[in-house]
């Protein structure tokens, strides 16, 4: 069996799977445009702050809302709390995920701007960063329908939905989720693609995701 790694534990090193929702800006990019595992990858990162008195702030663009849908309080951490910001424009998102980190009231930013505006640029992410990292606060930015364009965000993920695990006592119930979860851009470590998954009200990469062999060209 292959052995795990718990995003909430410290790693040994920067070569090793990064540790999850870390205090600075990270970007998640749907591999899928209304893929929801890009959702889930987040919420699983937000088990650590069940406890913590502050909220979590979860800001939301129109199209956010209307393609993806709201977020789901029963799918959330037990306990998490949660403050949730309707949102028009993705300039509006960008304007309140930044004031959210100028305030210590708060323990975590996620937020979500549909396609590629030409609002989100190298400069905008790189004040949300520094900002996210002089409050050691993290901030994720979900991403659909969009490209990997310039961006200052440290970490940067492309999530996709695998098959789910089989329940271990209805094999008609819904299983466990499982989601590809590949770094393609890290700042001081390398990238790499995992298997994650929810494990213990945390999030788990389990086994690195082989690179494929390139296709030779046949005549």
């Amino acid at each position: 069996m292959c052995p795990v790694t718990r995003l909430s534990d410290p790693l040994p090193d920067a070569t090793d799977a990064p540790s999850g929702a870390e205090p600075t800006l990270s970007e998640l990019f749907a591999t899928s445009t209304l893929d929801g595992a890009v959702t889930g990858f987040a919420c699983a990162q937000l088990a650590r702050f069940a406890e913590d008195p502050r909220p979590v702030v979860w800001i939301q663009d129109r199209l956010s809302r209307r393609e993806a849908g709201r977020p789901c309080i029963a799918g959330l951490p037990r306990g998490l709390k949660l403050l949730y910001v309707r949102a028009n424009r993705p300039v509006d998102v960008l304007w309140s995920m930044e004031e959210s980190l100028y305030s210590d009231g708060i323990c975590a930013v996620i937020a979500e701007v549909w396609g590629d505006p030409a609002v989100l640029d190298f400069t905008a992410t790189k004040r949300i960063a520094l900002r996210a990292e002089a409050r050691a606060t993290p901030a994720l930015l979900l991403r659909r329908a969009a490209t990997a364009n310039l961006s200052a965000a440290r970490l940067r993920w492309r999530i996709g939905a695998l098959p789910a695990l089989p329940d271990p006592y209805d094999a008609r119930a819904p299983g466990v989720p499982q989601w590809q979860a590949e770094l393609f851009r890290a700042r001081s470590r390398a990238p790499g693609t995992w298997v994650a998954q929810p494990a213990d009200g945390a999030l788990s990469l389990t086994h690195p995701v082989a690179a494929q062999a390139p296709q030779r060209a046949t005549a």
